[in-house]
């Protein structure tokens, strides 16, 4: 499904409170939305509903990464690159995921 105008709309309103489009080279299908160092991706669906396409994960180069738990340690990890998941990156990302699941929410885009 291609973005529609009701999409852009939906987005505007994400982007009033505080979220950032971006685009991923790699996902030209989707379009992100960052915000606290933390980013989504997120699909068109029918009615101009935009859904989240994978969960958030913490932006490393860029690029969204996963958590990850090694050798007893939380990492943020994308490719061969990884970040420690520290208490204050932890609350960053709960705090993205919840901001942006009200907001899809409430405009009643999930």
């Amino acid at each position: 499904m291609e973005f529609s105008e009701g999409h852009f709309r939906r987005l505007q309103a994400l982007r009033a409170e505080g979220f950032v489009p971006l685009s991923f080279p790699l996902f030209p299908a989707h379009i992100g939305v960052q915000k606290y160092g933390c980013a989504a991706l997120l699909k068109p669906a029918e009615g101009g509903r935009l859904e989240l396409a994978a969960p958030a994960g913490y932006l490393i180069e860029g690029n969204i990464s996963v958590l990850v738990e090694r050798g007893g340690e939380q990492w943020f990890v994308w490719k061969s690159r990884r970040v420690r998941a520290t208490p204050e990156r932890l609350v960053e990302l709960r705090r993205f995921r919840e901001e942006l699941e009200r907001e899809l929410e409430t405009a009643g885009l999930v």
